[in-house]
């Protein structure tokens, strides 16, 4: 087991500077009094320094990890590497023996018993012949503007009523699906949604009710999905869901489903019949190529949903192929 040392051990060694421990002596004082949360590490991975900032980040005092390799503990939950162990790592390759790194992601944080995103910088420390002495890292709590960024991001990309993507979402989506899909030659499917007779509803229970089941109907159809399928409000009352990956057999069990789990929620609707909510949707699918663009995809899944809502609503059709749901 590593003992914790109680003291800082000299980074730099006297015998090769003649002022080499009154320069140990400054920096070492800088670098404990520097607000910036800073750790050291020597090249065995050992802590050296571990400043009061870094306590106060991480919750963990320097004579918990002094001497320890166990300061990954104050980041993550399981063993990893810190950055600077990812700088010791890669001096021992010629190819980066010079390199800085840095970099920013989510950490657990244990101690404090909180996700952080931390910015972080790790360099080396070397002697006048270039050899490796030790690593510095410091951190920086950059959480507050990563999750203003995030919902930034949110506001670009979400449909501000039902929490799904929104149109333009939907339209950067199916583009990169559709240059992966060419590149891999799978299908690419999509379906469109539109709610039926929802101008009735509207003028039944007024714009609130109608904001309602929206939401009810995003949140159901958003139920169905897989974790690489995205559902979008393409617009009003209709929606649009991109099937990477999925046959047209696949997408009109999808779309069979959706179908049923709206009209079980029992939205009442007596402007309609059955006197209750329901979906239209067509679907489409489509194996790219160069001589196709995703356009064709949604004006094929637009004219399904036409014969859909054209045969009586209530039901999905394909291209080609009408499949009637229950009347």
């Amino acid at each position: 087991m590593n003992r914790p040392h109680p003291t800082f051990q000299p980074i730099l060694h006297t015998t090769e500077f003649p002022h080499a421990k009154e320069q140990h002596g400054f920096a070492l004082n800088m670098l404990q009094s520097l607000v910036i949360p800073t750790f050291v590490i020597d090249i065995d991975g050992k802590v050296i320094l571990w400043n009061a900032a870094c306590e106060r980040l991480t919750g963990v005092l320097a004579r918990e990890v002094l001497g320890t390799d166990n300061h990954w503990q104050a980041f993550y939950e399981e063993r990893r590497p810190t950055l600077a162990d990812l700088v010791i790592e890669g001096s021992r390759r010629p190819v980066d023996a010079d390199a800085s790194l840095e970099s920013q992601n989510w950490c657990e944080m244990p101690r404090v018993g909180r996700r952080c995103f931390l910015a972080a910088d790790a360099s080396p420390i070397r002697d006048a012949s270039g050899k490796l002495l030790a690593v510095v890292e410091t951190l920086r709590d950059v959480t507050d503007e990563k999750r203003a960024q995030i919902a930034l991001e949110q506001l670009a990309t979400r449909d501000g009523l039902t929490g799904l993507a929104n149109r333009r979402c939907f339209d950067d989506t199916l583009h990169a699906e559709w240059q992966r899909a060419l590149r891999q030659q799978q299908p690419l499917s999509l379906l469109m949604v539109d709610v039926d007779n929802f101008k009735q509803y509207n003028d039944a229970y007024g714009h609130l009710g109608g904001d309602e089941c929206l939401q009810r109907i995003a949140t159901a159809v958003a139920n169905e999905m897989r974790t690489n399928d995205l559902v979008a409000r393409y617009g009003g009352e209709e929606f649009a869901v991109i099937l990477p990956n999925q046959s047209l057999k696949g997408a009109a069990i999808v779309a069979e489903r959706i179908r049923c789990r709206v009209e079980q929620l029992h939205l009442p609707n007596l402007g309609s019949q059955p006197h209750v909510v329901t979906v239209s949707i067509g679907a489409a699918t489509a194996l790219p190529s160069h001589d196709t663009e995703p356009s064709q995809l949604v004006a094929t899944a637009d004219s399904a949903l036409y014969r859909a809502k054209h045969m009586g609503r209530n039901r999905i059709s394909l291209p080609n192929t009408d499949l009637p749901g229950k009347a």
